[in-house]
């Protein structure tokens, strides 16, 4: 037997509930990982209320992410064997696997086998984080030594991967914050800049670090009214990825003034690049490298236990913490 969370209904936290259930064999294409640590998403508090980017299917399962120890492999799966240390990357519907269990059966292709080096806490929260925002940055925007990242919503953990993903490649990085307390933490982060929005204005400090040019790329979770103020900071073709909607207003758009600089607005999520195998294969190299060479490195900023999940969604839902939330099983 095995508890996994599940729920029957949308809702508050409250409706998630710890449900004992046998341990499935993993079918064909298929691995079974006994669970060491989870890594907890924005997503699945989307996925929980039915407000996602696909309609939920009840009694529901939820999660991406997860890493341990490889139970049993299914026919056809290579590579794989029982005792490896693996972890999950995002890269399947809620709807067909989930990963908050303390065993869980997940597809095989979306397992890696994480380093040495890293904790099952750190593997559990690297790829979210990670490939959401290389996808944009580096396979997408191919962002390099010379051009400026405005990253909103920075103390986020996509955001803190997309500062340290901007100087990996050579970018320079705007973190953009609400809390001047988030200040330091965003610098010594490795932020090159920071914004604190409530004190100053976005658009003037960003003219002001850029020279006048503005950004070339801004990577957004929020939308909403200050959307057009991003819109605004970004340089002459400049790029702004949207992807999330942490802001329930309405999202405009100034169309003038992207038509005079020709300004492109890309919907951005995980999946196109962990949903395809050739890029979600470089995606993996790609951050692996970072990991080993250090300029990567997960920030966590705080774990529960596997009992407190429904602590876990009201936490994460104060919008307050600087990094990735964990869960130890």
């Amino acid at each position: 037997m095995s508890r996994t969370i599940q729920f029957a209904q949308a809702g508050g936290p409250e409706v998630l509930e710890l449900v004992d259930t046998a341990a499935t064999e993993p079918g064909p294409g298929e691995i079974r990982i006994n669970v060491k640590a989870i890594g907890i998403n924005r997503a699945e508090a989307m996925w929980r209320v039915d407000e996602y980017i696909e309609p939920v299917k009840f009694p529901a399962r939820l999660g991406y992410e997860a890493a341990g120890i490889v139970d049993a492999v299914g026919k056809d799966v290579s590579g794989f064997a029982a005792g490896d240390a693996v972890s999950v990357i995002p890269s399947f519907s809620m709807n067909q696997y989930g990963t908050y269990g303390e065993v869980i059966v997940v597809p095989a292709y979306a397992v890696v086998k994480h380093p040495a080096s890293l904790s099952y806490a750190e593997a559990a929260s690297v790829w979210m984080m990670f490939v959401t925002a290389y996808g944009a940055l580096i396979e997408d925007a191919k962002v390099t030594k010379g051009d400026f990242v405005i990253v909103p919503a920075a103390s986020s953990s996509v955001g803190l991967a997309a500062i340290q993903l901007a100087n990996y490649a050579g970018a320079t990085s705007i973190a953009l914050t609400r809390s001047a307390a988030k200040r330091q933490q965003l610098l010594d982060a490795g932020a090159a800049h920071v914004v604190v929005t409530d004190e100053t204005d976005l658009l003037d400090e960003v003219m002001r670090i850029t020279d006048g040019k503005g950004a070339r790329v801004v990577f957004d979770p929020v939308g909403g009214p200050n959307f057009a103020k991003l819109i605004s900071a970004l340089s002459f073709r400049g790029i702004a990825y949207i992807y999330g909607a942490l802001s329930d207003e309405v999202t405009p758009l100034p169309v003038l003034e992207m038509i005079a600089k020709m300004i492109t607005v890309k919907a951005h999520n995980i999946w196109l690049t962990s949903g395809d195998e050739t890029r979600r294969k470089a995606a993996v190299d790609y951050v692996l490298k970072g990991l080993a060479s250090g300029a990567l490195k997960p920030v966590i900023d705080r774990t529960f236990s596997f009992d407190e999940m429904v602590e876990v969604h009201r936490y994460l839902e104060t919008n307050g913490q600087f990094g990735k939330i964990v869960v130890t099983v």
